[in-house]
């Protein structure tokens, strides 16, 4: 208590030290974590592969099937028109026991395949083969039911997917395929997951 009289002592706050405004504070936490993000490692490029003939290709296409990680695997397909994403894709589902047709779905976006159970006694292969180069409207991505299929068992394999970059998940391992100038093709290989190095690990001669 204070006594009649008594000088009021004057308290310098000046060096106290205060926190720093909540909002203040929420937009560095943020702008901390958008700096995550964005300095998040990117995979390195794997190795870089030549197809000299059709051959090449089938070969590559036979050993990624003999792969047990391609039965739930994501794969993007990169490349120009004419590169042979879709050769490459006629030849992995042919190595896998796919019959009929195989066409490129363009058209319709999506093929389904279905590959037969093995010898050994696997299930069944559910395929899915997308083409998103007239893939324009994300909401397309929920209405035609393409978020459940990438989250059900089976292989999907993607041409085009740099138009649907925004809504699709993280590929297991990603091809680049060039055309060069003596028919060839150089295909760079990038592996994004566990089950990508073990898929590329396989499809290496």
């Amino acid at each position: 208590m204070l006594n009649p009289g008594q000088p009021l002592k004057r308290i310098d706050l000046s060096t106290v030290e205060r926190h720093p405004p909540i909002v203040e504070t929420a937009l560095a936490l943020a702008a901390a974590s958008r700096l995550v993000v964005e300095t998040a490692p990117v995979p390195a490029a794997g190795p870089r592969l030549a197809w000299r003939t059709e051959d090449d290709t089938a070969a590559f296409a036979a050993r990624l099937a003999g792969s047990p990680a391609v039965r739930n695997a994501f794969i993007e397909l990169h490349g120009d028109l004419g590169a042979g994403k879709t050769t490459l894709v006629r030849h992995l589902l042919r190595a896998l026991g796919v019959t009929g047709r195989i066409k490129s779905p363009t058209y319709a976006v999506v093929e389904p395949h279905e590959a037969p159970a093995t010898p050994a006694g696997a299930v069944s292969l559910a395929i899915w083969h997308f083409d998103f180069y007239r893939f324009n409207d994300p909401r397309e991505w929920e209405e035609a039911g393409f978020r459940d299929l990438f989250a059900s068992p089976g292989l999907k394999i993607a041409e085009w997917p740099e138009k649907a970059a925004g809504v699709l998940p993280v590929a297991d391992l990603v091809l680049h395929i060039e055309s060069q100038a003596d028919e060839s093709r150089l295909v760079t290989c990038t592996a994004h997951t566990a089950a990508g190095r073990t898929l590329l690990k396989d499809a290496l001669p």
